[in-house]
């Protein structure tokens, strides 16, 4: 037994909740069912592993840059709470589950698999360390509620399995709003604050009259800021610099210099650290949207196969950075909007929701605000131009505040941890699991399975209805035509956007110029 659970524990640990990896052996087995050559395969399946690790380079250089600006934040706005952040608060938790939490990340990918296969719902799920942090949250909430280990295990896989199909599938009219077809989809626990963008965004804009994000005109002077890596570097190093000065006027500056990592020696260079993390923060970006453009290039078309092969018509479901490159100017707005959200979230929980329910408060975490905020930005302006990217951001930053709140009162011992699980899925999902499974073993099983079902149901009735009907979740865009959309064109095999029986109703938003070109649909 001791040899199945190390066995399984180095398959969760050392390769299927590392994203590179999972991603390399998926675009290997695509390239093996197209009877591509030992080089393409080796060179394609390396190129995949590349691209992910580039994503996750840029990941890790804005969690650094970001990390003395959440310091500053906190001390300017004199708040103590708690900050949600997935990785901290799955690795508390893999010290007391791990061997539960490995076997139903295991079961829950082959039951995603099988669903897949013999569903309308041919959404293949690749973001693996998302995987693990819904895997251990379903294993926390059930456990915690007294649920034993077997049903933990099984029925927590199923319930799992049912949300990588699920989810990818309620959130497709809007992510296909985005990219012009049915090639990609979204497969991010973040799902909940995208469709609640999108249609916020359609809400603010429902004419289709505010302009693209990407089509904002600046006068030839600022015309640097055309480069969303200058524009958002800019953007952050005057950020910086504000909560610098704020932070430095309330602490002092004994406290305040501490910020950073080794301190800083006068005032001059603390502010001059501040400029510098600013301008890390744009090569962050720079590298995340040239590792996706990498991704996208290897790994979409190594789909044919498995399409072709294991899952007739698949989709890769992929991590929200996917959908960045096509409104990258969104991407900034929607992170700012989705701040001041939590912002606002956070006054809230102090003043009202706090003391009436006794929850605590929720600091704005950067880090899931930029990449969730990001991509909600990046949905609201599909909808709703620079209206529905601002209000799209600013919903989303609202649900990552209140979700992660009323999550903790079902995470048992690990809700007084200081941390919690931040992405809106994690939190809608956890409370409802959490409340039904402290009803009882049998009565918690029974809800759970109903749970299961509706959303299987539920996401099956939506893809035949909704995404196959090629439904349009904005279609005033389309008719507005004042640059905020481009028409989807045929063209050959070297290049631009294709039309699918969905996407040949609208165009798309229009990508920027650098942005990836979506590859032909997978066959049926």
């Amino acid at each position: 037994m001791n040899v199945l659970v190390s066995i399984a524990e180095f398959l969760v640990n050392e390769i299927l909740s590392v994203p590179a990896y999972l991603i390399g052996i998926i675009t290997a087995v695509g390239l093996i069912a197209l009877r591509k050559s030992v080089g393409q395969i080796t060179g394609g399946a390396l190129k995949a592993v590349l691209g992910f690790l580039l994503i996750g380079a840029g990941a890790t250089l804005v969690s650094a840059s970001l990390t003395p600006l959440g310091v500053m934040i906190q001390g300017a706005l004199g708040a103590q709470g708690v900050v949600p952040t997935n990785e901290a608060i799955a690795g508390i938790a893999q010290e007391e589950f791990g061997a539960q939490v490995a076997w139903l990340m295991i079961l829950g990918f082959v039951v995603a698999i099988l669903l897949a296969r013999f569903t309308p719902l041919r959404y293949v799920f690749l973001t693996g360390h998302h995987l693990l942090f819904m895997a251990t949250l379903i294993t926390v909430v059930m456990a915690s509620a007294g649920m034993p280990t077997v049903v933990v295990v099984v029925l927590g896989a199923i319930l799992l399995g049912i949300l990588m199909v699920a989810l990818p599938a309620f959130a497709q009219p809007w992510t296909r709003r985005i990219t012009g077809d049915d090639s990609i989809a979204i497969g991010h626990f973040g799902t909940a604050g995208y469709i609640a963008a999108g249609t916020v965004g359609r809400l603010v804009d429902p004419k289709g009259r505010s302009r693209s994000t990407e089509d904002l005109k600046v006068p030839e002077s600022l015309r640097f800021l055309r480069d969303s890596m200058v524009a958002t570097a800019l953007s952050m190093v005057l950020m910086y610099l504000v909560v610098a000065v704020v932070y430095l006027t309330r602490a002092g500056e004994a406290t305040a210099f501490e910020a950073f990592e080794g301190g800083a020696s006068d005032v001059g260079n603390y502010l001059m650290q501040s400029v510098t993390q600013g301008l890390q923060f744009g090569i962050a970006v720079a590298v995340i949207l040239f590792g996706v453009r990498t991704i996208l290039g290897e790994l979409v078309p190594a789909f044919q196969g498995i399409a072709a092969k294991v899952v007739p018509g698949a989709i890769p479901a992929l991590d929200a950075p996917i959908v960045f490159p096509y409104a990258q100017n969104a991407v900034l707005i929607g992170f700012l909007s989705s701040f001041a959200g939590g912002l606002i979230g956070l006054l809230v929980l102090g003043v009202w929701l706090g003391p009436v329910l006794g929850l605590a408060l929720i600091l704005p975490g950067l880090v899931p605000h930029f990449f969730t905020g990001g991509a909600a930005g990046v949905y609201g302006n599909a909808t709703g131009g620079r209206r529905g990217a601002v209000a799209g951001g600013f919903v989303n930053g609202l649900l990552v505040t209140f979700l992660p709140a009323l999550l903790l009162k079902v995470l048992g011992s690990f809700g007084s941890a200081n941390t919690t699980f931040g992405d809106t899925d994690f939190g809608w999902f956890g409370i409802l699991i959490g409340y039904s499974a402290r009803t009882g073993v049998l009565p918690g099983i029974v809800l759970l399975a109903v749970i299961g079902l509706v959303l299987l149901g539920g996401a099956i009735l939506m893809q035949r209805r909704v995404v196959d009907a090629g439904w349009d979740p904005s279609p005033a865009r389309a008719a507005a035509g004042s640059g905020t959309t481009a028409a989807v064109a045929d063209t050959d095999g070297a290049g631009g956007a294709r039309e699918t029986a969905g996407a040949a109703r609208y165009p798309r938003v229009a990508p920027p110029v650098g942005a990836p070109t979506p590859p032909p649909p997978p066959a049926d």
